[in-house]
């Protein structure tokens, strides 16, 4: 048995490929002006190996492709096309606390939408004592001040 099983280590079959890529959706900000630059940026990221569907919206300069896929191919890939491209930086609004602050608001961005910044306030734990202070003010209701 010895030498049938040494035999059989050299037919067996071996797969030597990674596990396949989870599925995920990516989001990418390119500008684009008109039906051509569309039409080029969509056919070269729907050529991909791995991708199901892409989404163009050209009045907010948003890609959004899904499948098995890397993130960063998919970037690349576009990029390959003479296009500047980035990962989508935008949140919607209502996300934010501070949308209007400095970080978070952008002129380009499309409307609804602001920069995702680390919020002014970092979440505090339930043991910390400055989350007492805050409570003591509401600024929605000026008459229901804690301390008076």
């Amino acid at each position: 048995m010895g030498a049938l099983d040494y035999i059989s280590n050299f037919c067996t079959f071996t797969s030597t490929r990674s596990k396949r890529k989870p599925m995920q959706t990516v989001e990418i900000k390119v500008k684009m002006d008109c039906d051509g630059c569309e039409r080029r940026v969509k056919k070269a990221v729907t050529t991909m190996k791995g991708v199901k569907t892409v989404e163009v919206n050209r009045k907010q300069s948003r890609i959004m492709v899904s499948g098995y896929i890397d993130p960063n191919r998919v970037l690349k890939r576009v990029k390959s096309t003479g296009k500047r491209a980035e990962f989508w930086p935008y949140i919607p609004q209502h996300l934010v606390y501070f949308p209007h602050d400095s970080g978070a608001y952008d002129k380009r961005a499309p409307s609804g939408f602001v920069r995702n910044v680390v919020p002014a306030f970092p979440a505090s734990s339930t043991n910390a004592p400055e989350e007492n202070f805050v409570s003591f003010f509401s600024d929605d209701n000026v008459h229901a001040c804690s301390i008076m």
